[in-house]
């Protein structure tokens, strides 16, 4: 096989990812020889491709240089597919100060330290039930029955979304999330199927918002529904948007780390050891898991002014994707890198972004996580594959969509 360079790299191909999960071996190459590099394809816009940890670091930390745009990602031209600056949603991840920061005020407090420590006794319990639910079976799909569980139920309870719609909230994010994977699509065009789940989204939620303006309770939804920005109650389509971008992000990343994380174990069984033998060590482990694993591959940013990273001239209007697993395995960063390490200290990933755009719901997903594999580690007496991962045809979030275990699970104590 030809030594990889630059110029012969694919790191945008959504079917590559689902043949060998992240190219990391083609980010290290860009890493080294160009980090801030001019990719061109016959098959995608041309953008930059920034793969260091201090280069995203800078332009994140440069909102009004670098805006956020409607095209989230960057990805092959497919039929079908929604133009660069067709509005599927509008929301927090498209927007820029001072709009930003002014839409992220109505749910903060929700998701501060804090206000995400009093959820602890609720996501204990929803732990519980959901390893309660395969203790007596030796072979899972650890997706759908474990990892998806637990983010899905504690999101929908925030918001007060009954159990019996939970499924539907699962199979929306789905569809929006992988509207290129033929499993969540069926024969529909990517669009076709955006369009769709957008629209049932917008269906629920609205009947959803004017159940809690007339019966406003404590709970996200009431927050949202009755949210002012500027004073003003928020436009119906930034309202619906906010609704549908908090229930996908509240449950496919975390779902995705929690499955990475535990594959990761499997492929390391000393550090599954560690976190046997020290279940206090799960904090840590939370934070290697989501470097390790960065489930959100990239972001776009678009220059407003022509500038220069590194000495190469950037051009207003240029387009930028920043690539976080990339920057999460940045040599000049962290020590070994390629390396599962749940004693990482420091662990300076930037999984959650950086700047403006940090995560809204970073300090529920740690605890999620941290909750979850310390239970995992208390319960799980063994655990090994049981067949091969199924991938998400997707280069924005590296999801995993099934992954059989086979395991024996102690009952709880």
């Amino acid at each position: 096989m030809a030594a990889l360079t630059p110029d012969t790299v694919d790191i945008i191909d959504p079917d590559l990812y689902v043949r060998r999960g992240y190219p990391h071996d083609e980010w290290a190459v860009l890493r080294r020889e160009a980090p801030i590099y001019r990719y061109e394809r016959a098959n995608t816009d041309p953008f930059w491709a920034i793969t260091r940890h201090a280069d995203i670091v800078n332009v994140s930390r440069q909102p009004e240089l670098f805006h956020s745009i409607q095209r989230l990602f960057v990805t092959i031209n497919e039929e079908g597919s929604p133009a660069p600056d067709e509005a599927i949603l509008r929301q927090l991840l498209n927007m820029n100060p001072p709009e930003h920061g002014a839409y992220r005020a109505i749910v903060n407090r929700r998701f501060t330290p804090r206000g995400v420590q009093g959820l602890r006794e609720q996501i204990d319990r929803i732990t519980a039930e959901v390893l309660d639910g395969i203790v007596d079976r030796t072979e899972c799909d650890f997706v759908t029955e474990v990892a998806a569980r637990l983010p899905l139920a504690v999101i929908a309870e925030m918001f007060g979304i009954p159990r019996a719609d939970w499924a539907m909230m699962f199979r929306l994010s789905n569809m929006m999330i992988g509207p290129g994977d033929a499993e969540y699509a069926g024969d529909e065009t990517i669009l076709e199927t955006l369009q769709r789940a957008r629209m049932e989204f917008f269906q629920y939620f609205s009947q959803l918002c004017e159940d809690r303006r007339q019966n406003p309770r404590d709970d996200l939804a009431s927050v949202l529904a009755n949210g002012l920005v500027n004073g003003a109650p928020l436009p119906i389509f930034e309202l619906m948007s906010y609704f549908a971008l908090l229930i996908i992000a509240g449950n496919e990343t975390t779902r995705n780390a929690t499955s990475g994380g535990l594959q990761a174990f499997i492929e390391n069984p000393a550090q599954w050891a560690r976190l046997k033998g020290d279940p206090s060590m799960a904090a840590g482990a939370a934070e290697e898991i989501v470097r390790w694993t960065s489930p959100v591959i990239q972001f776009t940013r678009k220059a407003t002014a022509d500038t220069n990273l590194c000495g190469v001239p950037i051009r207003a209007g240029d387009e930028l994707a920043l690539f976080y697993p990339s920057a999460n395995r940045d040599e000049a960063v962290f020590d070994r890198p390629g390396v599962f390490d749940i004693g990482r200290n420091p662990n300076r990933h930037i999984a959650y972004g950086i700047g403006e755009h940090f995560c809204l719901g970073a300090n529920l997903a740690r605890l999620e996580l941290q909750v979850m594999f310390r239970q995992l580690a208390e319960r799980l007496e063994s655990v090994e594959s049981a067949g091969p991962l199924h991938r998400m045809r997707s280069n924005f979030v590296g999801g995993i969509k099934h992954m059989p275990i086979r395991y024996r699970m102690r009952p709880r104590a």
